[in-house]
């Protein structure tokens, strides 16, 4: 998916991130700033000291690593019956180190025409649920249970960043995001606060 690529927001939260992104490129340049939007795929991975921790928690990386560790049941996979190779949908999984990264780099970027500039990050590479699911059982050593579910009304069955703009605008690649890395780091992250940051 470009950077031009049409822009369908299904839910106020992609409508906000939309509009917000056209706002600043039409305020911005006129008021003598430069823009860069940073479009992030799916953000996943950990720190030592930061992790994912939502209550309730909907995005896939943490649900696997959750059902690894025995809490929550087995997790939910939402529809097998995609047009991807193993029917389930697939996604760009983007380690945070990475996404920080590309932040720093942003700052720097100086636009010619002083104008604004929207910027995919990810790896240019998808991971389907199923895909996502066995690499959790090789890097935990553990046993991640499913159950298969209907898809959710408005899932696209693949979103994969094009990256060419990352890499000509900001001399960014993703450089820690493999899956091994991704849940690794979320792993031992989970590992270390089973109960999120609310502690004990």
């Amino acid at each position: 998916m470009t950077e031009d690529a049409p822009q369908a927001p299904v839910n106020p939260y992609g409508e906000t991130k939309r509009d917000f992104e056209r706002l600043l490129a039409d305020v911005g340049p006129r008021n003598g700033m430069e823009v860069v939007s940073l479009r992030y795929f799916n953000a996943s991975g950990a720190t030592d000291r930061l992790g994912e921790d939502h209550d309730p928690e909907t995005h896939l990386i943490p649900n696997v690593l959750a059902a690894a560790l025995g809490r929550g049941g087995a997790l939910e996979v939402y529809g097998t019956d995609y047009p991807t190779a193993d029917g389930t949908a697939v996604r760009d999984y983007v380690h945070v180190t990475d996404i920080a990264d590309a932040h720093l780099r942003a700052l720097d970027v100086r636009l010619d025409d002083g104008s604004a500039v929207a910027v995919n990050l990810g790896t240019g590479e998808g991971r389907s649920v199923r895909e996502v699911v066995e690499a959790a059982r090789r890097v935990t050593g553990r046993p991640v249970p499913t159950v298969e579910r209907p898809r959710r009304p408005g899932d696209p069955p693949e979103l994969v960043a094009a990256v060419g703009r990352a890499a000509s605008v900001l001399g960014w690649r993703a450089a820690h995001s493999s899956l091994e890395e991704i849940l690794g780091s979320a792993w031992r992250w989970h590992q270390a606060h089973p109960h999120g940051y609310r502690g004990g």
